[in-house]
């Protein structure tokens, strides 16, 4: 399955991705730096959603893109699709 995504859908998950690389980074510095073990649980957990999204948003779009390309005559292919769609959303549950 090939993530092919529009310009749109692709910058707004480059931009999640970024915003949780940014957060990823705070949470070491805050570690580094003896911060409060609160503040740094509640950055951690900003960085883990922002990724989440991100991978709900890929996924979306490959629910979008693979399972309108799947030729409705053959319903083996929809269903090894749906499998492996259904197994990369759980991944992330």
């Amino acid at each position: 399955m090939e993530l092919t995504m529009a310009a749109d859908e692709l910058k707004t998950v480059l931009n999640r991705l970024r915003r949780a690389q940014g957060q990823i980074a705070g949470v070491i510095k805050m570690i580094e730096d003896g911060r409060d073990c609160e503040e740094v649980v509640t950055q951690l957990a900003a960085a883990s959603r922002a990724l989440d999204r991100a991978g709900f948003a890929i996924i979306a779009t490959g629910l979008q893109h693979c399972l309108t390309d799947v030729d409705p005559a053959a319903p083996d292919d929809r269903d090894r699709m749906r499998a492996r769609l259904e197994k990369l959303f759980l991944s992330l549950a």
